[in-house]
Formats: structure tokens, sequence, C-alpha cells
């Protein structure tokens, strides 16, 4: 027999003031697997999460842990009752204790058990000596491993983390988010991570729920829905994106850089054909020639130099298309700094570009 998941949402809803917060929203988190809740401020995020932890009750839908109901219409286990650990982005440490009493706060243990946990946990963080040292005297780093240590002390079958990390510089951030997800991944804990922050998603979770209105427009493996986005604002969401827009003739889309396959899409409605700036492939201008066109990268198209600029690891060139005015932008790793006015051709991969029909009611 199939052991139920950890963390189970079947249809779950909240609405205030009428409008649907979190909508119809199901998902399963096994032990061990990290779920990430992604999407923008106000996409109904947190208030899943609050739901999970119990503080918030939804309107409709269940929650259940290894099988059982925790939350329904009628049920309601309480917050304290339900087994689950919680980290949120302001650390709420409790100034008036010591480093060793806040993460002894959740332990219902022996004294002398609880101070074996505490040391335990102190060691595991790289804080064995901070023991009685109170917050205020913790960089923030070392306040976001004391928050860790605590969350997990009670050895919690699931942990709740909304934006945990956004109060840390990006060199830390890196630093204690890959040290929380060894703790978590070996504790066997089952993961679910709020944030708005793609980086940190594809960083992190083993399942992407990307959120949108209070639905779940998309979920899978960050490879998967970085690589197959449900639509337009799916891709731009996780990198920024060229949009190059087309009106179908005959299953065809023109475009500057040759026709686009668009099958199973009416006649004369607009698609947009959406390619990353590191998939856009430049070549040199041949006294106003371009390389010939290929399978893989189809026809080139003239466009001329706005700017470039080096960004570190790689180089941003943003152009001026000669066939209509509009702009793209390209991505090259390492220095590419041609001067403005420069002409060059671009050709894009047709294996890496996404067709979507325009979404008239998402764009107003």
């Amino acid at each position: 027999m199939t052991a139920p998941p950890r963390l189970e949402l079947r249809h779950v809803s909240r609405r205030f003031g009428g409008v649907n917060v979190v909508d119809d929203v199901s998902l399963t988190i096994a032990p061990g697997q990290v779920t990430c809740l992604l999407g923008p401020s106000g996409c109904g995020k947190s208030t899943t999460l609050r739901i999970v932890a119990g503080v918030d009750r939804q309107d409709s839908g269940e929650v259940r842990v290894d099988g059982l109901l925790l939350s329904d219409d009628t049920r309601h286990v309480p917050p304290e009752e339900r087994g689950i650990g919680l980290m949120f982005q302001d650390f709420a440490l409790f100034p008036h204790l010591s480093v060793a009493e806040n993460v002894a706060f959740g332990l219902r243990g022996t004294r002398a058990r609880n101070a074996a946990r505490v040391a335990e946990l102190l060691e595991r963080v790289n804080l064995p000596d901070f023991g009685s040292k109170y917050p205020h005297q913790l960089s923030g780093g070392e306040q976001q491993r004391v928050a860790l240590a605590r969350a997990l002390a009670p050895r919690p079958r699931i942990m709740l983390m909304d934006e945990p990390f956004s109060g840390l510089d990006e060199r830390l951030r890196d630093e204690i988010r890959d040290a929380t997800l060894d703790l978590l991944k070996e504790a066997g804990t089952a993961v679910l991570l709020v944030t708005h922050e793609p980086d940190e998603a594809m960083r992190m979770a083993d399942e992407i729920a990307l959120m949108r209105h209070g639905r779940i427009v998309q979920q899978g493996a960050p490879y998967n829905i970085y690589n197959n986005p449900v639509d337009r604002a799916a891709a731009g969401f996780f990198s920024d994106i060229n949009v190059i827009r087309g009106r179908v003739r005959g299953a065809l889309t023109a475009t500057p850089f040759g026709d686009f396959l668009t099958p199973g899409v009416p006649d004369g409605s607009e698609v947009d054909i959406i390619i990353r700036p590191q998939h856009l492939r430049i070549d040199f201008d041949r006294a106003g020639r371009g390389p010939n066109p290929t399978p893989q990268d189809g026809q080139a198209a003239r466009a001329s130099v706005l700017r470039a600029r080096y960004m570190g690891r790689e180089s941003l060139v943003e152009f001026r298309m000669d066939h209509d005015g509009s702009q793209l932008r390209a991505t090259v790793p390492g220095v590419f700094l041609p001067r403005a006015g420069t002409a060059l051709w671009l050709m894009i991969r047709r294996d890496r570009c996404f067709v979507f029909p325009v979404d008239r009611a998402a764009a107003e």
C-alpha cells in the first residue's frame, strides 16, 4: 500500500471581500521534498502558507498531513497541534532569551534531553559556542541560523518557510540557503517554501508551483517549468524575454527571422513568439549580407546596436531591428561590447522559442 503524502492540499480556497485570494489550490509534498510556491506579491502564496499552518482557515477544501485530516469545512486542528515548523523573514527570535533558550523554546522533554538537542543543532548550524549569546549580539546570518535551529528542534514533519532569506545579502543568502536545505533534506522534512524570486525557487525546490491570482497555473520540476512555460507570463517570470508578434496565415507566422509553424491557431490570430536573450545568435555583417539560413537557426535578420553593457559574467547587447524598428536584447558570455550603430545579424534558435496566442485579457 502506497504511503500518503506528508502534506496534501485538496481544492483549497480562501475568499476576502468576495475575492478568491486562494482559488482551488491542490498540491502534495512527500517527506524530504521541497516544494516552492512562486509568484508575484499578492498572488496568494502567503495565505496558502497560513492555511497550512492553521493560523488562517480556508473557506473550502482540505488540508491533510500523512493522510490525516487537519482542516476542512467543519474540522480545524489548531496550529500548536499540527507538528509544523515555521520560518519567516523577520526570524522572530525572542530578544530576552539567550540563543540556547530560543532554540529550546518549543521542546517538551527533560532538561538534559533538551540541552543535548540544543547543543546538537547549534553544532549543525555552525554556532557551537553561541548558546549564551542574545539575539542582539548576532549578525543577520547568525540570527537566521538560530531561527532554523529553533524551527528544527521539535523535529517537525513539515517546515513552512515564508521569504526566509530575503533579509540577507546575496553571498550570505546562498550559503545559508544551502546549509538550510542540507539540514531539511537530512531530516526528511517536507518543505513548503514561499518566495517571489525565481532564482531562489530554482536553487532550492524539487518542484515549483507557479501562482497567479490565487491559482496554481503551472507545476513541475524546475527544469520542466523553465523550459516548457505554460504561457507568455510564465516564461517572463523566470527571465527576461524578447517578444516577436505576428499574425497566422495558413498555419504559418511570418517574422523577420522567417516563417514559424503555428499549427492549430486560427487564421488571422495574433501570436507572440518568445525567445530568451541568451538564445539569440549574433553574427557579423558582411557588406550588407548575413549568414545563410539554417534549419536550427532559421533566417538571419539585420539589426543595429543601440547599447552594450558588461554585466560581469556576460554582456547585454540591445538591438534595433532594421525590419520594423522593434528592439531585442541578447546576452553573450564574457565581454562583447560592439559600438552603438554597429550593424550585426541576429538569428534565433527555433528549438528555444515558445509560441503563444496573444491573450488580450491578460495584456489589459
